[in-house]
């Protein structure tokens, strides 16, 4: 319908999708002290989901925010009272801009949720045993025009993910560093 109004739209595949139905940004998996699964959450991970990109200017949310927007046709979870999902700024959920309108932090779940893995002791007391920031939102994909191949699209998603590195630095850099306000990143790809 979109494309029937000019409105450049794609179809968009992501595979381990996430299904985030608490809003807090993880899939929540419980067990007990064996190990054995429990059911205490209705948070999952699909194998893929697939929704629609459209090319929209966005006077509502601001220059910055322009471009490709999320728009899901079967959405699962009821948004303002209805079910329906978007448009949510493909920029907006790449840059973690969960707290606007539009289920951008619904769809930034289904893209980039930790997947936590939780120890239920009693209704009081639980422990987290395990974090997978990895394991959401791989393959982000769309067809190629004027082909068949994939594009593989998940850096409009989501920065690349990252290996941590230890390393060593001396007090007085460090101390160095907040004194001239600099900030130091290190990343490994």
């Amino acid at each position: 319908v979109l494309r029937s109004l000019g409105i450049p739209t794609r179809v968009i595949t992501n595979f381990n999708s996430a299904h985030d139905t608490n809003i807090n940004l993880s899939i929540d998996k419980y067990i007990d002290n064996s190990g054995k699964t429990l059911d205490l959450s209705e948070d999952s991970v699909w194998n893929f989901h697939v929704w629609n990109e459209s090319w929209f200017i966005r006077r509502d949310l601001g220059s910055f925010y322009d471009g490709w927007q999320v728009l899901d046709a079967t959405p699962q979870e009821k948004s303002k009272g209805i079910y329906q999902c978007g448009p949510a700024s493909t920029r907006a959920i790449k840059e973690g801009h969960v707290n606007l309108d539009y289920d951008s932090s619904f769809v930034f779940a289904a893209v980039n949720a930790d997947y936590v893995t939780w120890i239920h002791y009693s209704k009081k007391r639980k422990e987290r045993i395990y974090s997978d920031t990895k394991k959401i939102g791989k393959f982000i994909s769309t067809k190629a025009v004027g082909s068949n191949s994939r594009v593989d699209v998940t850096a409009n998603y989501k920065y690349p993910e990252v290996k941590e590195i230890s390393f060593k630095i001396f007090y007085s850099q460090y101390k160095n560093s907040l004194l001239d306000d600099r900030k130091i990143l290190v990343t490994a790809v």
